[in-house]
């Protein structure tokens, strides 16, 4: 009964080339979330970019964590104000236009009563895809972590790249691929992942993504004219940020863990779904996906650039119809296409890839006895 298209959307150009090129722009190098955008709101720190304002350590204090609510900005009530003028300033101070703007904020740390004052000046900051890495040493060998925030400016390429090299020259036997706050991009970065995790032999001559045109289409690509509709799991790098022709790492896995919400979306979900294409198990920790199994060619039209749908992706199985969502093993939803794993709140009271955060810590106790523990229950979700 869900809406077959949510996604139709447009951005001005220049907005557009800025992201695809991860242009640097005014920020204090933070993802907020808004639990809720009316009075009494509640704004909290979804992650910070490393070396940001944001991230920086003051009197060995960091400015802001994971889970830190902000309470007033320059002053002004952000969970209370109503009036435009208070709205003009809490405006101002969270979305800075220029580099050095500086703003006073009163924020309270996740699990603490007390509230802390700081002020930071915005920098000019790029987006990072891979925003944190790590390799956790277990009993029965090491599993590699990566929180991987998009697909898509073409940094993306070489970030993901990097970040699969360490897991290789580590030697990791496991993987906990973090995409809860990836809402997709590149389905050719994406078709690079699938090959990073699954190897050589699981991917030779099969198809990562096939894209589904309509019926009028028959199959030619309406767009680039081609009849060639399939995104391989490509092995080389494709030019965006590698060189082209630059030979990928791979783990050769036969499974992967995969961390999801609602934000974990489009390219995010044609990984899962390639994967799943090839017999890869993708164990799913945390909420439903966002069931996008569709995609775009950003046009530009006078200054404006329009994503309108025009294909539908399958796996090599010809499977694509999750518009319902990919829901964990033990989920009670009554629609969605079921993947194995397990139904696990946002944790915003741990940082992102510590053990003791509540997907991360079921990833890896699922990884060791197969089963769905109960999970801490005190993380929220938007």
């Amino acid at each position: 009964g869900k809406e077959k298209d949510d996604f139709h959307f447009s951005q001005s150009t220049e907005a557009f080339l800025e992201s695809r090129n991860s242009t640097a722009s005014p920020s204090y190098g933070w993802s907020l979330v808004a639990f809720s955008t009316s009075v009494p709101r509640d704004y909290r720190i979804r992650y910070t970019e490393e070396g940001s304002p944001a991230a920086a350590s003051v009197n060995g204090t960091t400015n802001l964590l994971r889970g830190t609510r902000i309470l007033t900005v320059d002053g002004v009530d952000l969970v209370n104000a109503t009036s435009q003028a208070d709205l003009d300033v809490l405006n101002a101070g969270l979305f800075p236009d220029t580099v050095g703007e500086t703003h006073t904020f009163e924020v309270q740390d996740a699990g603490s009563n007390t509230t802390r004052t700081i002020t930071m000046s915005a920098a000019n900051i790029s987006r990072q895809p891979v925003n944190a890495t790590s390799v956790i040493d277990t009993a029965s060998g090491k599993v590699g972590y990566i929180h991987f925030t998009t697909f898509s400016p073409f940094s993306s390429e070489e970030a993901i790249y990097d970040a699969m090299v360490q897991m290789s020259n580590e030697g990791v036997t496991d993987l906990v691929l973090d995409l809860r706050y990836n809402g997709g991009g590149l389905l050719a970065v994406a078709g690079q992942l699938g090959y990073m995790i699954a190897g050589d032999t699981a991917t030779s001559g099969e198809t990562f993504n096939q894209l589904r045109f309509n019926d009028d289409a028959g199959n030619r690509n309406p767009v680039t004219g081609s009849f060639d509709n399939a995104v391989p799991f490509y092995s080389t790098g494709l030019g965006f940020t590698l060189v082209n022709g630059a030979h990928l790492p791979s783990l050769d896995l036969n499974r992967v863990f995969i961390l999801s919400t609602g934000s974990t979306c489009s390219a995010s979900e044609a990984v899962i779904n390639g994967l799943r294409g090839i017999d890869i198990e993708v164990v799913l920790i945390g909420t439903t996906t966002c069931g996008k199994p569709f995609g775009f060619y950003p046009t530009d039209n006078c200054g404006e650039t329009y994503y309108t749908i025009q294909f539908q992706g399958t796996n090599g199985k010809g499977f694509g119809d999750f518009q319902d969502v990919f829901i964990p093993g033990n989920s009670t939803a009554t629609f969605g296409e079921r993947a194995s794993g397990c139904v696990v709140s946002d944790d915003y009271d741990n940082q992102l890839g510590s053990t003791s955060e509540a997907m991360l810590s079921t990833a890896l106790s699922n990884r060791e006895n197969g089963v769905c523990t109960t999970a801490p229950t005190k993380g929220l979700e938007p």
